[in-house]
């Protein structure tokens, strides 16, 4: 079971990056401009972060092994809807469908490792399912460039409809119903945010989460076109380089214990905010196209350093309503990531990405810096209690 989810978590992600190597084919077959190709990435995010809100309930009350099947199958709809897509419009609205129901694969997931796997086993098991994730990033950034150049835009869309399809049947076949419970009481979830939005620190922990999203997400989603446009690097090449943002991201996963324990949660966010300025500053000035690469190793390193702090936050930022806090997490974060996308694409279309790629640079580390400070503070605070 945990295989078959993990493939529905790497089609999920997969799904969420394939748009970031397709922009230039999306600007040239539907004659659009970069921001309007832009929305077929920020339509999915956008989608992704509201579904957050209802998934988690639904699970509960259903099941969370049969709400993760019809997900899946949900994507396998998105995905045919986008590569039979004949105008732009018909692509956004058929992105919307994908990232809902994406929302619900992953998240579900590490619930069901949670009800499931004993305490002194999760975090191995977690950090397979971190395996599953950042390789869809990879997959869907570079395989999709790759899939692109050799077909056409529509390949990526399709072979992921036919991920999954397969992955959604089999975990239907998997499912006994034996996870399901009682359905919340109506407007339960609405008063658990209200309360947890009350919460100082939680407050804080979310915004950080919401700039991060804008300020992150809004930088690596143009790296491919900006290589293709910028040093005439084929799309394959250019998604390549991008998906090393992945690989730094996986050793990141195998780092991470060692880091926390040297560094402390504080310095970590440091180092996160250090190497995200560094590789988008780089970005901004390359001389060469292949520069590109370390750059995009060390930001999906940086990123993850310091994401992995706010996540940490975010599970203790109301322990009393975990469930909701995390929720309202991956909301704030992946509707960070609409609007950042959506603001860089207005700013290319009329200027040019290198400003996007100093702008990120700047903010991430005035805010890992920022949310050290607040980190220690905090810390602190709960000593004296």
């Amino acid at each position: 079971m945990l295989w078959l989810l993990s493939t529905c978590c790497f089609a999920s992600m997969a799904s969420m990056r394939v748009c970031d190597s397709l922009l230039p084919s999306l600007q040239a077959d539907f004659g659009v401009t970069m921001g309007h190709a832009a929305q077929a990435i920020s339509a999915f995010a956008l989608a992704y972060g509201v579904m957050q809100l209802v998934f988690g309930p639904v699970g509960d009350r259903f099941g969370k092994i049969r709400v993760i099947a019809l997900a899946t199958l949900a994507c396998t709809a998105g995905n045919l809807g986008a590569a039979l897509s004949v105008h732009m419009g018909h692509l956004v609205g058929a992105r919307v469908l994908s990232g809902a129901a994406a929302a619900g694969i992953v998240p579900l997931t590490m619930a069901w490792i949670g009800d499931k796997v004993p305490y002194e086993r999760r975090q191995e098991v977690l950090a397979r399912l971190l395996g599953a994730t950042v390789f869809g990033m990879i997959a869907g950034q570079w395989l999709g460039a790759l899939l692109t150049d050799a077909v056409d835009w529509r390949a990526p869309f399709a072979s992921l409809a036919a991920i999954c399809l397969v992955a959604g049947i089999l975990v239907m076949r998997e499912d006994h119903g034996s996870d399901a419970g009682e359905a919340l009481p109506r407007g339960r979830f609405a008063t658990r945010a209200i309360e947890v939005l009350t919460l100082p620190w939680a407050r804080t922990v979310l915004l950080v989460t919401f700039i991060e999203g804008s300020l992150a997400f809004s930088a690596l989603s143009f790296i491919p076109s900006y290589l293709h446009s910028g040093f005439d690097v084929p799309m394959s090449r250019a998604g390549g380089v991008v998906a090393l943002y992945g690989v730094g991201g996986l050793l990141y996963s195998r780092c991470a214990r060692s880091l926390v324990n040297r560094l402390g949660e504080a310095n970590l966010a440091r180092l996160g905010g250090a190497c995200l300025a560094v590789s988008y500053g780089g970005l901004a000035v390359l001389g060469n196209w292949w520069l590109a690469a370390p750059c995009c190793f060390l930001a999906g390193f940086g990123f993850y350093a310091l994401h992995n702090t706010l996540q940490t936050h975010a599970t203790q930022m109301a322990p009393m309503m975990r469930g909701t806090a995390v929720s309202l997490f991956s909301c704030f974060l992946f509707f960070g990531q609409s609007l950042g996308v959506a603001c860089a694409a207005w700013f290319i279309d009329r200027f040019s990405a290198p400003p996007v790629f100093i702008c990120s640079a700047s903010g991430l580390i005035v805010l890992a810096f920022a949310f050290s400070s607040l980190v220690s503070r905090h810390a602190g605070q709960l000593a004296r209690t």
